[in-house]
């Protein structure tokens, strides 16, 4: 069926109107052979909180914006080609329902549909995908993505030396390979991860003694259990930016 729609001109137009809404800002969507599976808004986990954003799966990558208007304008538009993802289910608990994970080398993250349905056709439809293309280019699934990031409103204290306590002064600051929160002392270092940076980013104290030994395997986090509980929102956070964990904390 992605065959038949590639060069349609139902497909072709859909992917204009998609193009139109996120603006001149957007990067052109429409190249032969691109086909719009589907679209959707989704609940992303972000820093501070839970926030909405619109989806839209191709067959060869997944795009998200902020809604300003919806169905009709979007805004920091995001693209990540499907090649490197794989996707993980979350359990259900607390608020945050139907979730999983979409992690990549350079950016992992938490997402939640509306219903346990939407959830099971938006994850068969990335996976599909993923498996489509790996096919066609003879690659193997990528075994590598970025840590997770823990969401500010889990962490009062940081996560290493459970000590220092996060106050308006005293910020928090998350660990690129782990994704743990941390306090400045404990994250004053930096590593080169290629996969994330061309320079040096922040990482804690802990994963840098391990990386600088050579025992990445051991740094290497795999946060799926950790989403298996909800987090709790912070309800006093009225911050719109589109991904906290964009920030150079």
């Amino acid at each position: 069926m992605v065959d038949r729609l590639a060069n349609s001109e139902a497909n072709t137009r859909r992917i204009s109107i998609v193009e139109n809404c996120f603006g001149a800002a957007g990067q052109p969507l429409t190249i032969p052979g691109r086909v719009l599976i589907g679209e959707g808004v989704l609940t992303k986990l972000c820093r501070k909180k839970p926030k909405a954003r619109q989806f839209f799966l191709f067959n060869d990558i997944l795009v998200y914006g902020n809604i300003v208007i919806q169905k009709k304008k979007y805004n920091k538009q995001h693209i990540i080609p499907l090649e490197n993802v794989t996707i993980d289910s979350i359990q259900d608990e607390g608020d945050l329902r139907n979730g999983w994970l979409i992690k990549t080398p350079t950016k992992s993250f938490a997402v939640y549909a509306a219903t346990a349905t939407e959830k099971s056709e938006w994850m068969n439809h990335i996976n599909k995908c993923v498996s489509d293309l790996l096919s066609k280019s003879g690659k193997t699934p990528s075994n590598e993505h970025a840590a997770v990031w823990v969401p500010d409103s889990e962490a009062t204290v940081c996560m290493r030396c459970q000590k220092a306590k996060f106050t308006p002064v005293n910020r928090r600051h998350h660990c690129r390979k782990c994704g743990f929160v941390v306090c400045g002392p404990c994250s004053e270092k930096r590593f080169l991860l290629p996969s994330q940076s061309s320079k040096p980013v922040r990482i804690c104290d802990f994963c840098y003694d391990l990386l600088s030994t050579g025992e990445m395997a051991a740094c290497q986090s795999t946060r799926s259990d950790s989403y298996s509980q909800s987090p709790k929102s912070s309800l006093n956070d009225v911050s719109d930016d589109d991904d906290d964990e964009d920030s150079s904390d």
